[in-house]
């Protein structure tokens, strides 16, 4: 029998098959409902996220369709993430608090690595609990930040949208090898010249 897409990435690389296993998908299934504990779980594996000095500079508006929060974000999506990202359960906008009240750091450099940390946690946590997480940055920065009025300090950076997933990985998408990552920070080669490795969708 033919191995999947998803074993051959498995069997491959040899990491954890939640990591093996997940993409982004473009298409959602507008009928699955992400409810009460789930979105309770989600927030909570971001919660658990290492951060510089234990600050856990991170923040999350969230809106699952039917709620007032769900309405209040749609209007600021671009056209290239709405035709996907409005039929998704949950749509999740993460914040980050980069200037530090009560200390002699007043710009946290850590905050936005902090926050994207705590996202990835969030998004293997969808993945185990079968569900799926896009993340995105098609949207009106600025009109967003206005609607939702952060409080000073806090910061709107990304957007994720999670839901169940209504198609599947593709079966090939482009990565850098292992031996790219080590060597790209020190090489003169061009990115059009730098190994690829086929590991699935993203």
């Amino acid at each position: 029998m033919a191995q999947s897409v998803h074993d051959l990435r498995e069997s491959d690389t040899g990491i954890h098959p939640l990591l093996a296993r997940r993409f982004s998908p473009y298409r959602f299934d507008r009928s699955a409902v992400v409810d009460d504990r789930a979105l309770e779980l989600l927030l909570e594996a971001a919660r658990w996220a290492p951060s510089a000095g234990n600050s856990q500079p991170w923040g999350f508006f969230t809106g699952r369709h039917g709620e007032p929060e769900h309405d209040r974000v749609l209007p600021y999506l671009a056209p290239s993430s709405a035709s996907w990202a409005k039929e998704a359960s949950l749509l999740i906008v993460t914040l980050t608090r980069r200037y530090v009240e009560d200390s002699q750091v007043v710009y946290s450099e850590f905050a936005d690595y902090d926050l994207g940390q705590a996202v990835a946690h969030m998004t293997v946590q969808a993945q185990a609990m079968g569900l799926a997480a896009h993340q995105f940055r098609a949207f009106d920065l600025e009109g967003l930040a206005t609607e939702l009025n952060p409080d000073p300090g806090w910061a709107i950076v990304s957007m994720v949208a999670v839901g169940k997933a209504a198609d599947g990985p593709s079966a090939l998408r482009d990565r850098r090898s292992v031996a790219h990552l080590r060597s790209a920070p020190w090489s003169l080669v061009g990115d059009g010249d730098t190994d690829l490795v086929a590991s699935g969708p993203g």
